[in-house]
């Protein structure tokens, strides 16, 4: 059996001699970015891809989803290599979707080139013959938590349960013969120091569409017959305002509203008026506490203007939570591709994935590595150097599974038995079902 050093610069190696390959990929996803649980034709790319490294695949996983199967010489543990297919809304984006707005805006398709990446210098260079146990490729839909109304409708019409991407995975039970995740994610210079790194943790959050009821009447001649709806609205967010010195500085809690909807026409009192906010937090128990101050912020909006208020809270992503073990193996390894003195210890994160949700579960890494220019969600957000923004992905991940389950995967075992993880299965399940809630409050009563 070759050392595990040996191993992993043969598989470098290959990995730099179909650089074409995988830049061509990212590049590819990059003109053609889609919206989550429709990314058809990134799903597409993917399957010729695995169909081209000889792997075998499963698609249609949570509507566009696809995952492929690579087991090594001996039996072992099984390591998720995870790349997320969605792009976000930003329109004015250069290389934008004229008729969407989507946009690979935060680095998803250099996540996708990645997986392929490992996939590719993994299948071709031999090197899972003399691994101990199952490396999944596993290309996830829908992380960035948008178009909330869109994906309210796929829940109502059962073709999914939740609304991001490895949320419904889990209920579907696709990460069950999976022990441990891991993926990257992109950054630049102009977000984070040094040229890899790794936070701790994240945020996570929930969701609330909120709309009040008041009654329209003309502004001019009888505003006395009306209830403004938006003057509610705007009571409710200078209510959210004041809870903030509430909110612990160790609990990250973030309450970010916007409202959608303020009214039809200038001269009717508004009738309608419809709101959107995260409530973020370092903890299920943060978020909680700040959503039930929310809601009482609007029930009391709602009661003070004598209108209705109707609140309905979704779940978001639960905190990220990233395994030492699995940092540390990111640390040598992705220090081995873009030197060690790029790496930085980042403070919690104030932003939420939903890789949030399986690191409840299982051991899971999410870290950044740099290769693009910009800031993520910004219109000037693009991979700018393609070794470090594809290659040191692909070779990061590939390496870390070869450290991971070389030899006896003692790596692996060492990972798994040091973990604790927060929640089962089915108590994730239960904590973010419980979470779907409806509420309409009369104020006038």
């Amino acid at each position: 059996m070759n050392s595990c050093a040996e191993l992993k610069q043969h598989l470098t190696h290959e990995i730099d001699a179909r650089r074409e390959t995988v830049v061509g990929i990212g590049e590819a996803i990059m003109d053609a970015p889609e919206l989550g649980f429709k990314e058809f034709r990134t799903a597409d790319l993917v399957k010729e891809s695995f169909t081209d490294f000889g792997l075998s695949f499963d698609d249609q996983l949570a509507i566009t989803g696809v995952k492929a199967v690579l087991r090594g010489g001996k039996p072992g543990p099984t390591v998720a290599l995870m790349g997320e297919l969605d792009a976000l809304q930003v329109p004015d984006h250069p290389r934008a979707c004229a008729e969407t707005g989507a946009a690979h805006a935060c680095g998803h398709n250099a996540q996708i080139a990645g997986m392929l990446g490992a996939a590719l210098g993994l299948t071709q260079s031999g090197v899972a013959e003399q691994l101990a146990g199952t490396i999944v490729f596993f290309a996830v839909p829908a992380e960035e938590y948008v178009e909330i109304g869109y994906r309210l409708g796929l829940v109502k019409e059962g073709r999914t349960s939740f609304l991001t991407g490895k949320q419904e995975l889990i209920r579907l039970g696709l990460f069950d013969d999976v022990d441990m995740a891991v993926m990257i994610h992109s950054t630049s210079p102009d977000v984070h120091e040094g040229r890899m790194g790794l936070a701790p943790s994240s945020n996570g959050f929930l969701a609330k569409n909120i709309r009040f009821l008041g009654k329209a009447s003309h502004a001019g001649g009888f505003p006395e017959r009306g209830v403004n709806a938006l003057n509610a609205a705007q009571l409710a967010l200078s209510a959210i305002n004041a809870q903030r010195e509430t909110f612990r500085d160790e609990d990250c809690v973030r309450v970010h509203p916007i409202i959608t909807k303020g009214g039809d026409l200038v001269n009717i009192v508004p009738a309608e008026v419809c709101l959107e906010t995260y409530v973020r937090g370092k903890t299920p128990a943060a978020i909680l506490d700040a959503s039930a101050k929310v809601d009482r912020a609007l029930r009391g909006a709602a009661m003070a203007m004598g209108c209705r208020v109707e609140i309905e809270t979704v779940p978001g992503n639960l905190p990220l939570r990233n395994d030492p073990e699995l940092a540390e193996l990111f640390r040598n390894n992705a220090g081995a591709i873009l030197g060690s003195d790029g790496y930085r210890d980042y403070p919690h994160a104030g932003g939420s994935t939903d890789a949030g949700d399986l690191s409840q579960i299982m051991p899971v890494l999410h870290p950044m590595m740099t290769g693009a220019s910009g800031s993520h969600h910004q219109i000037d957000w693009h991979i700018s150097d393609a070794d470090a923004g594809y290659l040191a992905p692909a070779k990061t991940l590939a390496t870390m599974a070869v450290d991971l389950l070389h030899g006896d995967a003692a790596n692996a075992q060492r990972v798994m038995a040091n973990h604790e993880v927060a929640m089962t299965k089915e108590e994730y399940l239960d904590c973010q079902r419980a979470v779907f809630q409806t509420e309409t409050f009369d104020g006038n009563q």
